[in-house]
């Protein structure tokens, strides 16, 4: 039997394809996809960030506090309540520095050009997924961050995985555009 992504009602009878069974419920599913999880949303360490031009004709995502300023993500000082950066209009949006156990993987170039998420992308996500926090697409719309559980230690780079620790000193631009796997 097919029931409702977000009431858990009976949708036989709707079309094959259908996730929800009324408009009302596909609008909550999709808020309750956009909500942040508690683990991140409780924690202080949200800042805003900015793009800015490089030398090299690319973007920089910088991290700035609350009033414009830059923030640091290794200064406590910088960083404010999730509730009062989603609130604050400075800056391009909002970003999370790492911390409180929680880093993050991020995967570049995961999506072809009809959206669809690699088989790479997939496999990392799969063997991860028991412990996510939170899967959401990156800024570019063509990466994944994947919030999770991890060990303090040195970051690591290969060719199209980025591992941030808590302790990396890094924040993430925080899209809020969950993936459903």
């Amino acid at each position: 039997m097919r029931i409702c992504g977000h009431c858990g009602k009976s949708i036989a009878g709707k079309r094959a394809n259908a996730v929800w069974c009324s408009t009302s419920c596909r609008v909550m599913g999709a808020r309750a996809r956009k909500a942040l999880p508690a683990e991140m949303t409780s924690s202080p360490r949200w800042v805003r960030f900015a793009l800015r031009p490089r030398k090299n004709g690319k973007l920089a995502k910088v991290p700035i506090q609350l009033n414009g300023q830059n923030a640091s993500s290794t200064n406590p000082a910088t960083w404010s309540t999730y509730e009062a950066t989603k609130a604050s209009t400075v800056g391009d949006g909002l970003g999370w520095v790492l911390g409180d156990g929680i880093g993050c993987l991020d995967l570049d170039n995961c999506f072809d050009e009809n959206g669809t998420l690699s088989d790479f992308a997939r496999s990392v996500i799969a063997e991860h997924e028991q412990q996510v926090v939170l899967i959401e697409r990156s800024l570019s719309g063509r990466g994944v961050h994947i919030f999770l559980p991890m060990a303090p230690g040195a970051g690591r780079r290969s060719e199209r995985i980025e591992v941030y620790p808590p302790d990396s000193g890094r924040f993430i631009a925080v899209t809020g555009d969950r993936l459903r796997i």
